[in-house]
């Protein structure tokens, strides 16, 4: 009988969150400031807290495994973790004041139930287990599910939320379904073990493996917001308060990406030859439906959701590029693509956040017309996320598209390049329209003035797109990042 092993020193990082959900969550209910001062600092200083400690970890090359293979710490978790904190912390910041003016903070809950999500994101992505990948997965999305109905006045919202109660339900079941599956067809959860079964050919029964496969890939898919298991993304974004939108397009998206890593390339990459075809075909639809459904929108949130899938291809081009024992290649690739995506979904949601206000919702691309005139420093920050979004260089969504073009050359897909190369073009002609209508259109009658905003949200506004910059010119440090978690990690 194997002899249990509890390292709690590994998984210090979800420990002490929970120890701070708890805390915040009881400052919350002690607290009698309506605008909930105190719970936003407690959040903003547990999240730079767990920064630094898993800085730590990171810089002190902690890699292990702990309660019975459940839990993995390695440099692949240590980075996407800091990138959560960071896109979580820099939510909130971007939502204090959205939220604050539709009655978002009266009791408080949209602190508490972002850190719950975020500790069910951080379970997935140091996941060394299947039955931990799922109860990650909905440790995150039962708190998901409340924020977006947090506005439970707001017809819309319950709306989505319901939507996207009733399609999770669906996914989680894809998901469970698949790893029932792999288990029945492995005799094994841990998925080391999976891979060791795998690689030796000794699965029991093959058929049933493949089967498994196919249903892991359409709930990861569903999770991503791949065609054709998009449907939830226009609605839910649209529909849900802009604040939580962004909680919502932002850090969980990495969690999702990290449990494909775990569950395909660390557990499932004997089989390669199975799901990275499968991969290639979602790819392929995402970039088309995407981009071409996008074109079409008028509601910004909307098409910034069709732009979401359209990335989402982007990054399965790089997974059904990669090789494992060879490089990093392209798995390597799509992680960076991912941050990138993650840091440009925080630029243009908040800039969304900051140009709203009491009784406006700025959600029309008609609604920034003549932006330029009255606050050029947005228009400026806005035009820089549209042009990285499109892949127009030195700007950083254009070395992420690069990357993944390269993986794909390197592997003799030069086919799917130039898909992906065409759909891009296509996807440009709606990002040069947000800015067409931000520098040349007139501003409407009823614009007014932009709201006035606050120091600390205009700082970290600008560090946003100074980001954008300087990670187009020089991309190296967190390229070789990304190369080298991924090698560490998962290239065995």
């Amino acid at each position: 009988m194997m002899q249990s092993h509890f390292d709690f020193a590994l998984a210090l990082p979800e420990i002490l969150l929970l120890i701070f959900g708890l805390a915040i969550l009881l400052i919350d209910v002690l607290s009698k400031h309506p605008e909930r001062k105190t719970t936003f600092c407690a959040t903003l200083l547990a999240l730079a807290v767990l920064f630094v400690v898993t800085l730590i970890q990171w810089k002190n090359g902690t890699h292990g495994k702990t309660f019975d293979g459940l839990y993995e710490a390695d440099p692949l978790a240590h980075l996407i973790k800091l990138v959560s904190y960071v896109a979580v912390a820099v939510t909130l910041i971007y939502g204090r004041y959205y939220a604050q003016a539709r009655d978002m903070l009266k009791s408080g809950e949209l602190y508490v139930l972002t850190l719950f999500a975020l500790l069910g994101q951080m379970v997935m992505i140091s996941a060394g287990n299947m039955l931990s990948v799922y109860l990650g997965l909905e440790l995150m999305s039962l708190p998901l599910y409340a924020l977006i109905a947090l506005r439970r006045d707001d017809a819309t919202a319950t709306e989505a939320s319901m939507k996207y109660f009733v399609l999770g339900s669906l996914a989680s079941g894809f998901l469970l379904y698949g790893m029932s599956m792999v288990y029945g067809a492995t005799g094994h959860l841990d998925l080391a073990e999976i891979a060791a079964v795998v690689q030796s050919g000794h699965a029991a029964h093959q058929m049933a493996l493949v089967f498994g496969i196919v249903f892991l890939v359409a709930g990861l898919a569903f999770k991503l917001g791949a065609v054709p298991f998009h449907m939830w993304v226009p609605d839910v974004y649209q529909g849900s308060p802009t604040a939580v939108t962004l909680i919502l397009g932002a850090a969980p998206k990495l969690a999702a990406f990290a449990i494909t890593l775990r569950l395909l390339v660390e557990g499932l990459h004997g089989l390669a030859v199975d799901w990275q075809p499968m991969l290639m075909i979602l790819a392929v639809l995402s970039l088309a439906i995407g981009n071409l459904t996008a074109i079409v929108q008028s509601n910004f949130k909307r098409m910034l959701a069709y732009s979401t899938i359209s990335h989402m291809g982007f990054v399965l081009l790089g997974l059904s590029a990669g090789v494992v024992g060879a490089s990093a290649g392209g798995y390597g690739a799509s992680l960076f693509y991912m941050i990138v995506y993650v840091l440009t979904t925080l630029g243009t949601f908040g800039m969304v956040l900051v140009l709203s206000r009491q009784g406006f919702e700025c959600e029309e691309i008609e609604d920034l017309k003549g932006l330029n005139r009255r606050s050029p420093w947005r228009a400026l920050i806005l035009l820089l996320l549209m042009f990285s979004l499109a892949g127009i260089p030195p700007l950083v969504g254009f070395y992420a598209k690069l990357v993944v073009l390269q993986a794909l050359i390197q592997q003799g897909q030069v086919a799917l390049a130039v898909i992906a190369v065409i759909f891009s073009l296509i996807g440009a002609f709606y990002y040069l329209r947000v800015v067409k209508v931000m520098y040349f259109d007139d501003p409407v009658e009823d614009a007014g003035a932009v709201a006035p905003v606050p120091c600390g949200v205009r700082g970290v506004m600008s560090i946003n797109g100074l980001l954008i910059i300087l990670l187009g010119i020089l991309p190296g440090g967190l390229m070789a990042a990304c190369m080298q978690a991924i090698q560490v990690s998962l290239l065995h």
